[in-house]
């Protein structure tokens, strides 16, 4: 199947666990310093084996694992730092602050933030918004939509990397 998209947004199907890693990382081969990026769906629905994948395309050489318990892990053997946040037991706004997501956001990697619509309103404006959905037990929706002219033409590279 095709992606649908449009200069904003690609919804696409990732069919296994590897394909989502795979997206991830051409991601990162394309991301900059101070990207963020934000992740959303169900449990088991993608965010941290696509935030692994980003790592990889990074070139971050140790694993990545979802920081649920401890809210935040830096990576910093890759091209760029990881910041990867996993808000997944905040109660709010106020608590990602009290961790320091500010200095995430303005930092001089990249920040990947799993459930980030817990976030929504302290977020930059300008950011890429991943929603991931189950399509089958092993197929994973993925809309991606970009706001800002950064994250536009970051959409577009990753369309011509990944979809040719």
């Amino acid at each position: 199947m095709a992606p649908v998209s449009d200069e904003h947004t690609l919804d696409i199907i990732s069919h296994s666990v590897a394909q989502t890693q795979r997206l991830g990382a051409r991601l990162g081969e394309l991301a900059r310093a101070a990207d963020v990026f934000c992740l959303e769906g169900e449990l088991g629905s993608g965010k941290t084996c696509f935030a692994q994948g980003l790592g990889r395309g990074l070139g971050i050489a140790e694993a990545i694992h979802s920081p649920t318990f401890i809210l935040a892990n830096e990576h910093r053997d890759g091209r760029l730092p990881l910041f990867h946040l996993d808000l997944y037991r905040l109660r709010g706004a106020d608590e990602a602050l009290g961790i320091g997501l500010d200095d995430y956001l303005a930092g001089d990697g990249v920040c990947v933030i799993e459930w980030a619509e817990k976030i929504r309103d302290v977020l930059p404006a300008e950011r890429l918004w991943i929603t991931f959905r189950h399509v089958s037990d092993t197929k994973r929706g993925l809309l991606l939509v970009a706001a800002g002219a950064r994250y536009e033409e970051l959409l577009r590279e990753f369309k011509a990397s990944a979809f040719g």
